[in-house]
């Protein structure tokens, strides 16, 4: 067992936690829209969510490849129960409520495409082939036909309507075909075949959403409607200028000008409050987070552990850079979460899995 690698992800993923609940009490703390008890909910999960952890660094490894499919073929049912039987909040319908507590399936679509592709990318066989059909078949073997897995869970996500999460799950795809070591004709060909149907999805969007990309282009073109949350996200993030206003003093959030503080735009908290450097220094531990897992990655010995790690790198990375990047206005905002650090219990819980099986790839060197 590589106890370097291991204590790593343990102090850092600590630290992500910990800075998440300070920005929480402090998000919650003057907030008219929701109450303190999000915060001692976050503190319950966060111990549960080491717990995990701790668990799934001890089981058999064979464990996370025996339920691959399994997991994929239940996530899936559970995105098309929830069209027809789930709760429906702001004009999506994301969500299955048992009393207080609720679950979102497109959180766990996420944990089982990463389980899924790594078992199935890491089981498609190299094939020397040197005439057209065995090149067509290789083809939709390692490419499309993952592809069209892949693509059920983006559909059904994107019906409910999620977009963010849709596009991370195209996202991790893209990333894991890529590492597989997959010809680079044949996935250029297939990535620019997706890039000409970029302007065809602009017609599928929903309003809202078209206006959240319009936004992004020039936020004041709504100020106090589609644009608001992201100026004062940006004004937040801003006017912590080097070293913040201090802990439960930034006033976008004390004074609720910040809508969503708790969940997505917990980032402009931390950029207020504790300012560029508390913002690098969360920046720094993801970071550490990310590098350990790409050493995992290069010295797992099976491919299946191999592409396992890489997937839950890709995750980990797109879910920071897009959330960061979306509070400081460098991307259209998609509603997603910033891993471990929002108010959210499936999203929180859908890491701790991720953290918890990378513990226990950090152990293992073939299987």
């Amino acid at each position: 067992m590589n106890s370097a690698e291991s204590r790593t992800i343990w102090i850092f993923t600590g630290l992500i936690i910990a800075v998440g609940l300070a920005a929480l009490y402090s998000a919650t703390f003057e907030n008219v829209r929701v109450t303190r008890q999000v915060f001692f909910d976050q503190l319950v999960w966060s111990l549960v969510a080491l717990a995990v952890m701790f668990v799934l660094s001890r089981v058999n490894y064979r464990f996370f490849y025996d339920s691959a499919y399994v997991l994929y073929g239940v996530s899936v049912v559970l995105l098309l129960a929830v069209l027809f039987s789930g709760r429906s909040a702001l004009g999506a319908t994301r969500w299955f409520s048992l009393g207080s507590f609720s679950f979102q399936p497109s959180e766990l679509s996420k944990l089982a495409v990463v389980f899924m592709l790594a078992r199935y990318l890491s089981s498609s066989n190299e094939r020397l082939s040197f005439d057209v059909r065995g090149a067509m078949r290789a083809a939709y073997q390692d490419l499309l036909f993952p592809f069209i897995l892949v693509l059920i869970s983006f559909a059904l996500i994107f019906k409910q309507p999620d977009l963010g999460t849709a596009l991370l799950v195209l996202g991790i795809f893209i990333v894991m075909v890529y590492a597989s070591g997959e010809e680079m004709k044949p996935f250029g060909i297939f990535m620019g075949a997706c890039a000409a149907l970029v302007p065809v999805g602009w017609h599928f969007l929903k309003d809202y959403q078209r206006d959240r990309v319009l936004v992004f282009m020039n936020p004041n073109a709504d100020p106090l409607g589609a644009g608001y949350t992201i100026i004062q996200s940006r004004i937040a993030v801003g006017s912590g200028q080097m070293f913040g206003k201090g802990w439960l003093a930034g006033t976008q959030n004390q004074l609720n000008f910040l809508p969503e503080r708790h969940t997505d735009f917990i980032f402009s908290v931390i950029g207020e409050e504790w300012g560029f450097l508390g913002a690098l220094f969360l920046l720094v531990c993801y970071f550490m987070l990310i590098w350990t897992g790409l050493q995992i990655a290069e010295r797992v010995k099976d491919r299946f552990g191999h592409m396992l790690a890489v997937g839950i790198v890709s995750i980990l990375t797109l879910q920071v850079v897009i959330n960061i990047s979306m509070t400081i206005g460098l991307s259209p905002v998609v509603g997603i979460t910033l891993p471990l650090i929002s108010y959210g219990r499936t999203s929180f819980m859908v890491f701790a899995v991720l953290i918890g099986v990378l513990l226990n790839l950090s152990s293992r060197r073939s299987v």
